[in-house]
């Protein structure tokens, strides 16, 4: 299977991992050796309830024995794709009232420039330095790292880039300004936090000049960060929100929201201002109404708080510079690039999961299932530590 990996499925990268996974179950990988892993990645913040949870592949197999992709989305009505968009608007604050269910959450991203757009008839995009908001072109656009992006331009003009957390980077924005897209906590760039009521103010100057703000909660969003949607924790509202990863519950979905008033733009001069074959398929999105039930019924994001308390905790070493984000959303700083790549492979061999950062070299990702025990929490940390004292 490696030989027929390395030589039929393009890559991202010239060295992957190259794990072979015979199975998932709960907090835990296993290979076809039978060796088992603890996770800290959950698919990059994808799985939110650990893998092959019950209710969620119940949902699934429930779903699939009635009807699988029947019609475009938005033609026929679909019982588990209408239900998901109205657990999400109840959800969403209520500026949020309509959803549009797409593939993944770069295609969502697509959707809401495209959005913002139609409704204020600028051109104008805002994004930040150092930010990672998909790979498509419209993204790629708004990605803040011109080596990832140098080798495909041309791509979308009227793009302009602001320092996270630099009010005097605010005066960008301005009347030609259709949107500024951030995510709401840096993801690439370390697990950055808005600081000093940044959001609130960006909110401020959007308002001012009639600009609209896009929130890009695909990492974030549903309980990472302590709250169902990571902008709580700021005290701001959205003209826009992105979503994806963690909603499908581990199958493939993206999802952008915006008042009624707005959402409609995109029905109408010209029609079918977007659309989408396989958005709101009706198997994934009873995947995702069940991930969103049972995150909302089980209370476990009142839990996150007292996990990352615990990652605190027991993430002491030396080496370890500090420790940014927030919830199950966190990264150690290394002194240098060495120390993660070292880490990542040996904790492989250990039987833990690790992940790099796109943009910080100098991290690891630490974003286990929101599900992760006080045991394995310690356990992962333990075998963290350990490898750390054999550098």
């Amino acid at each position: 299977m490696l030989e027929d990996f390395l030589k039929y499925q393009a890559k991202t990268n010239p060295h992957p991992m190259g794990l072979e996974i015979a199975k998932a179950s709960g907090n835990y990988l296993y290979d076809t050796d039978g060796k088992s892993y603890l996770d800290f990645i959950a698919g990059v913040s994808a799985c939110p309830l650990g893998h092959s949870h019950p209710k969620v592949i119940k949902a699934i197999q429930d779903q699939a024995n009635k009807y699988m992709h029947v019609m475009v989305y938005g033609e026929f009505i679909q019982s588990p794709s209408v239900k998901l968009c109205k657990k999400l608007v109840q959800l969403l604050p209520e500026n949020q009232e309509v959803v549009y269910l797409t593939n993944s959450g770069t295609e969502a991203i697509e959707g809401a420039l495209k959005l913002a757009k139609r409704v204020t008839q600028r051109s104008g995009l805002i994004a930040a330095d150092q930010s990672y908001h998909g790979s498509t072109h419209g993204a790629l656009s708004l990605l803040g790292n011109e080596e990832q992006k140098k080798g495909y331009r041309p791509l979308l003009t009227g793009v302009n880039f602001i320092k996270f957390n630099e009010d005097s980077d605010l005066k960008k924005i301005n009347e030609k300004t259709a949107a500024v897209l951030l995510e709401t906590i840096q993801g690439g760039a370390g697990f950055i936090e808005p600081e000093d009521n940044y959001l609130k103010k960006v909110k401020g100057r959007c308002s001012e000049v009639g600009a609209l703000l896009i929130l890009d909660e695909i990492q974030p969003g549903f309980g990472r960060t302590g709250k169902m949607f990571g902008f709580e924790k700021y005290g701001v509202s959205p003209d826009i929100v992105v979503m994806g990863k963690a909603l499908g519950g581990g199958l493939p979905i993206g999802a952008f929201s915006a008042s009624s008033s707005l959402m409609k733009k995109l029905e109408l001069n010209p029609k079918l201002g977007h659309i989408t074959t396989f958005g709101g398929n009706p198997v994934i999105a009873a995947s995702a109404l069940a991930t969103l039930k049972e995150i909302d019924d089980s209370k476990i994001i009142n839990k996150i708080s007292d996990k990352e308390k615990l990652f605190r905790k027991y993430l002491i070493n030396p080496k370890i510079k500090k420790i940014q984000g927030t919830g199950l959303m966190l990264a150690p700083i290394f002194k240098n690039d060495k120390i993660p790549n070292y880490l990542v492979h040996q904790c492989l061999k250990k039987g833990l999961l690790l992940f790099w950062l796109l943009w910080e070299k100098n991290a690891i990702r630490i974003s286990p299932p929101l599900t992760i025990s006080e045991e394995e929490i310690i356990h992962g940390c333990k075998i963290i530590s350990d490898t750390l004292d054999e550098i």
